[in-house]
């Protein structure tokens, strides 16, 4: 939830049927004695509830988490009704920069985590992975064997680390960008080929020999597909990581802290991973840059999306000559 509450304003939480989490959320916050009317849930699509609220003159701020594309219409909504606030969460095509100094072995479980956490479905995956030329071999070989341990099947599992994907729209949607990596010309080292059976499981895939602007490389799959490329100097590096219109976030991996200050400071991302990737403390500011959002959840940072600056000037015995 966001700290609309921390704020003391009732909020309205749009959620799509796909989910039951805020249902089950609703029911639990009923069940703990919130007073009627301060989080209210409307279970509706996009263009209907959304677009209801987005556009809504008594609505004063939108938080939004999701695709730049439905961003775009909630900030054109927000513009021609009321001029509320916006704060927006948007996509991402997060890199992953792995350096000659590099723990190998850490560098390369960061990167499985990356894309294979949610199987993908997330908005900082790290879908795109950039090698030092001279560790390159060998990292790709240790990174397959790690993500090769990556089990995907039934969530209520205990031997499953990732569950299917969450429609079938999903599904097909992620099946597409694999089959235009293959007809593009890169090679799928890992996965690829689809299962056979029930469930909309997709396996974690890999592919090398990638260019940049190949479509599993420039957009957003939302789904267990990594791109491998590989980088000879640490400013081509950086050029690789920063080559998207998104910004949300990135992973670094290198034992040389100079290196790792130049070029977490040079990577256009809202955040930055150095020597780990997509861990989250509440009281550290998230979002993204470029066209991964606007605003900041977490933190104090969070508070000002939901709060305006007020000046009160009070005279308390100043007399003012008249005329000027």
């Amino acid at each position: 939830m966001p700290p609309d509450g921390t704020c003391m304003l009732p909020c309205v939480h749009q959620d799509v049927d796909l989910t039951m989490t805020f249902k089950k959320l609703s029911e639990l916050i009923k069940e703990a004695g919130f007073p009627p009317g301060v989080v209210n849930t409307v279970p509706s699509y996009g263009p209907v509830g959304g677009a209801a609220l987005a556009a809504h003159p008594e609505v004063d701020k939108v938080a939004f988490t999701g695709s730049t594309i439905t961003g775009r219409k909630i900030m054109e909504a927000a513009a021609k009704s009321n001029l509320k606030k916006i704060s927006l969460e948007l996509g991402g095509k997060s890199p992953h920069l792995v350096f000659s100094s590099a723990d190998l072995d850490q560098a390369a479980n960061w990167a499985a985590l990356g894309i294979c956490y949610n199987t993908g479905q997330d908005c900082t995956a790290g879908s795109r992975v950039y090698v030092q030329d001279d560790i390159y071999d060998k990292f790709v070989e240790l990174l397959v064997t790690k993500v090769k341990k990556q089990v995907i099947g039934d969530g209520f599992d205990d031997a499953s680390g990732g569950g299917p994907v969450v429609s079938k729209v999903q599904y097909d949607k992620v099946w597409s960008y694999i089959e235009s990596g293959k007809q593009e010309g890169a090679k799928a080292i890992l996965g690829g080929v689809k299962r056979v059976g029930k469930g909309y499981y997709v396996d974690p895939t890999i592919f090398t020999e990638i260019r940049p602007d190949m479509k599993i490389v420039k957009e957003e799959i939302f789904g267990p597909v990594l791109s491998v490329g590989r980088f000879k100097t640490e400013q081509e590096a950086i050029t690789l990581a920063n080559d998207t219109t998104y910004g949300l976030g990135a992973g670094l991996h290198s034992t040389d802290a100079n290196q790792c200050m130049r070029v977490a400071s040079a990577l256009e991302a809202g955040t930055v991973w150095v020597n780990q990737y997509n861990l989250l403390n509440n009281n550290v500011p998230f979002g993204g840059k470029k066209q991964s959002g606007i605003g900041r959840e977490l933190g104090s940072y969070a508070l000002e999306e939901y709060t305006s600056v007020k000046a009160v000037h009070w005279n308390f015995g100043e007399k003012l000559d008249w005329p000027l």
